[in-house]
């Protein structure tokens, strides 16, 4: 009798575990693979925040009934499913990002993966899903290649890449700017696939490459040996493909050194925190930028913008955009398929997803898993505005007007054109 009141306890023991085993599995955890640390921190920090309120806006949460975003975050629900975002600090090294990747996987339970703002880290993600059956969210990282040559089917990015800032960019290169462009580079993974994008893009809108692309370490501080090549070249154009904080650097010796006395800088506005140290021969300049607070006119934006300034003390920047539209399409996705989290369920899901964000229409192409986004050509006023406002807009290219090349397989390739037709356009 003892032994099977004994057997009886082990089978209660086991059944209560194994309730609560399936409680704790019910729980979706979302790893957040980012940059708070290193060169791409103002980036890093950019994501979190749009990704983090991107979530609560797809939920129907409002943050300002709570102490703190994260206390909010605990109250979203997804698919029926309770969700946690677990982040983690890469750096921007691709090793570390990989090894959290898998840290997180295996031993964390994560189901889906988020990241990152290094194109280098994000190329190595791409393979930790593949390898791991999840999918996973490219963000902000923009290389044309993660959804080209590195392309693999658990990888979706709701962002834009760089082939849509230079198609956004090239009619305004054509009728402005001189023909013989110069090309200054990040020796990394989305300086080397922006610089070739650039080179296809505007190479076919009559843009002459007068030398090879000239690469330096993403590391750089002291740029004159570039510089100088670049002033060498005979271009009348320097297009500088940078990115991080090294930025500020990079164009406070463009002026020192009389680069712009020499040739026209063609360079992407960034963040509000480095366009704001830039040298004030800046104000007038036009340009392409990814995402500006006060550039798209619809409800979401102004949830966005009113909730971010309310949690953080400070406005959306120019990737706070890309996290927030990324966390939407995958709540719209994981909603869809009832909380089942893989790629089986997932892709069918993403794929031909067309929703309304930040920026408007947000259509995610199911050949290459690349989002058509809106993009912006702005010059800078000022840059010393209280509230950021830096920019006038000049002209507003609707996704379908940028949209970039698939360089994925052939055959996925073909699906994107049968999408498009099936559009109109």
């Amino acid at each position: 009798m003892m032994k099977k009141m004994v057997l009886l306890a082990l089978v209660v023991i086991l059944v209560m575990g194994a309730g609560l085993a399936g409680a704790q599995d019910d729980t979706l955890k979302i790893g957040l693979l980012t940059d708070e640390s290193g060169p791409l921190t103002i980036y890093g920090f950019e994501l979190e925040y749009g990704f983090k309120l991107g979530l609560l806006y797809a939920a129907g949460i409002d943050p300002m009934e709570y102490d703190s975003i994260d206390a909010a975050l605990a109250d979203v629900v997804i698919g029926g499913r309770p969700v946690e975002v677990l982040v983690r600090d890469n750096a921007s090294d691709p090793d570390t990002g990989a090894s959290q990747a898998r840290e997180l996987i295996e031993n964390e339970g994560v189901e889906i993966l988020v990241g990152a703002p290094s194109s280098g880290v994000t190329t190595g993600l791409q393979q930790v899903a593949l390898d791991y059956s999840v999918v996973l969210f490219a963000a902000p990282g923009a290389s044309p290649a993660i959804t080209g040559a590195n392309f693999n089917v658990n990888t979706f990015r709701v962002c834009r890449n760089t082939f849509q800032d230079f198609l956004a960019f090239v009619p305004y290169a054509q009728s402005e700017l001189g023909t013989d462009f110069v090309i200054l580079a990040a020796d990394y993974e989305f300086g080397r696939a922006s610089a070739a994008a650039a080179e296809t893009v505007l190479g076919g809108g009559g843009i002459n490459f007068v030398v090879p692309t000239i690469y330096a370490p993403l590391e750089t501080t002291d740029f004159t040996p570039y510089l100088q090549q670049v002033l060498d070249s005979g271009a009348n154009a320097v297009l500088p493909i940078w990115a991080g904080d090294t930025s500020v650097a990079l164009f406070q010796q463009i002026e020192e050194l009389g680069v712009k006395d020499e040739m026209a800088v063609v360079a992407a506005f960034n963040s509000n925190d480095i366009v704001a140290v830039s040298d004030p021969s800046n104000i007038g300049n036009s340009s392409w930028i990814v995402y500006h607070y006060t550039l798209p006119q619809n409800e979401i934006n102004d949830w966005l913008v009113e909730q971010h300034i309310a949690a953080y003390d400070d406005v959306p920047d120019l990737f706070t955009e890309c996290g927030f539209a990324t966390a939407q399409a995958l709540v719209a996705a994981v909603t869809a398929t009832e909380g089942d989290t893989l790629p089986d369920s997932l892709i069918p899901a993403l794929e031909g997803l067309t929703f309304d964000g930040p920026k408007g229409e947000y259509i995610i192409r199911p050949g290459d898993h690349q989002a058509l986004v809106t993009m912006y050509i702005v010059q800078l006023d000022n840059l010393d505005d209280p509230d950021q406002k830096f920019y006038s807009l000049l002209q507003e290219v609707a996704p379908l007007d940028s949209a970039p090349p698939c360089q994925a397989p052939e055959d996925r390739c073909a699906m994107n054109e049968e999408f498009m037709a099936s559009m109109g356009s």
